[in-house]
């Protein structure tokens, strides 16, 4: 069986070469020895699979993607499409859902990661007063919270829509909740989810939180990976994780100390920061995270890590699936990309 070749995402203005945001993951790919090719992302998202395919070869064996996040219904038929031209996706349309959306991932690592509760949403409508209600009782019925999709989080609108001081005031869940699905629009992923916000380690002199009253506080969203449609502030692009902004501030200072660990095959093949942060440096305990990745079954995943406040120890602070997961500039990857050529 030949070696597995990457996909990435072509550049919009010039198809023949890769989209500038993944070009020098692409340049260390062929110093490494690995294949390329390119993909239409913007063609996969408006639901023409095989046009947004046609640059790859027919037959060419196994395929890893880095690029874009894609929205699950979309992967489906990417892997389709793929199949259809004798090529196959080393990550199934199954396993990137339970890594890319929280609902796939969740029960796994319950107890490692700040509890949470979701509602799901066919579309772009705010889920009614009693619904949330049920949500919020289902949390706790009191205390902090964070509002996100299944994906993504929009904690740059921290206060307006990300952010919930008090769940027991169930109008300002409700302000929060809309704006969020407001903002979201088209881009909505499977639904709304509440979680609870906790209180990380953070970077710098700034010790208060996004309330101005105590430590950083955080839980939650897989933003720092590529996302389609509104690709630049994806899980890649530049947004980062919630768990990557304590109270959704900018710079240096105040910021949760965070780390992305790249998982192969249930082993950890790449730590180092997150995106949001490239200059940090972590190293998490991963001994009570690995068996929770090998439970989870799919093969390429990220987890995003922060130490809790009190030191007690680390928290899952997203999954991801390992193909849209932002690489953070300046890191080595050639031992990631080596590693997926092997697998």
């Amino acid at each position: 069986m030949p070696a597995p070749a990457l996909l990435f995402p072509a550049d919009p203005l010039n198809p023949r070469r890769p989209d500038p945001h993944f070009a020098w993951e692409a340049r260390v790919l062929r110093d490494v020895g690995g294949e390329r090719y390119l993909v239409d992302h913007d063609a996969l998202l408006a639901g023409h699979a095989e046009e947004a395919v046609r640059q790859v070869p027919q037959d060419c064996g196994p395929l890893w993607y880095r690029g874009w996040m894609i929205p699950s219904a979309d992967y489906a038929a990417f892997a389709r499409a793929l199949a259809g031209r004798g090529a196959n996706l080393l990550t199934s349309a199954a396993g990137y859902a339970s890594a890319h959306e929280l609902p796939g991932w969740y029960r796994v690592f319950e107890g490692a990661t700040p509890p949470s509760v979701w509602i799901p949403v066919r579309t772009a409508a705010q889920p009614g007063p009693e619904e949330l209600a049920a949500a919020v009782e289902r949390l706790g019925g009191r205390g902090p919270a964070i509002v996100k999709d299944y994906v993504k989080s929009r904690k740059h609108e921290w206060h307006e829509a990300c952010y919930v001081p008090e769940l027991a005031d169930l109008a300002a869940v409700g302000r929060v909740v809309a704006r969020f699905v407001e903002l979201q629009g088209e881009y909505l992923a499977g639904g709304v989810v509440l979680r609870r916000y906790e209180e990380f380690q953070r970077a710098g002199r700034d010790e208060t939180g996004p309330d101005g009253t105590g430590p950083a506080r955080n839980a939650s969203g897989q933003d720092g990976s590529p996302q389609g449609g509104n690709r630049r502030d994806g899980n890649g692009g530049s947004e980062g994780g919630v768990g990557g902004a304590a109270g959704g501030r900018g710079g240096g200072d105040g910021r949760a100390v965070e780390a992305r660990v790249w998982w192969l095959d249930g082993e950890p093949v790449l730590v180092g920061p997150h995106p949001d942060m490239p200059g940090q440096s972590a190293e998490p305990d991963l001994t009570e995270i690995r068996p929770l990745v090998r439970a989870l079954g799919c093969r390429f995943v990220t987890t995003d890590l922060a130490s809790r406040a009190d030191g007690s120890g680390w928290r899952v602070v997203e999954v991801g699936d390992g193909q849209v997961s932002d690489l953070p500039r300046g890191i080595d990857a050639s031992g990631l990309l080596t590693s997926l050529i092997a697998a």
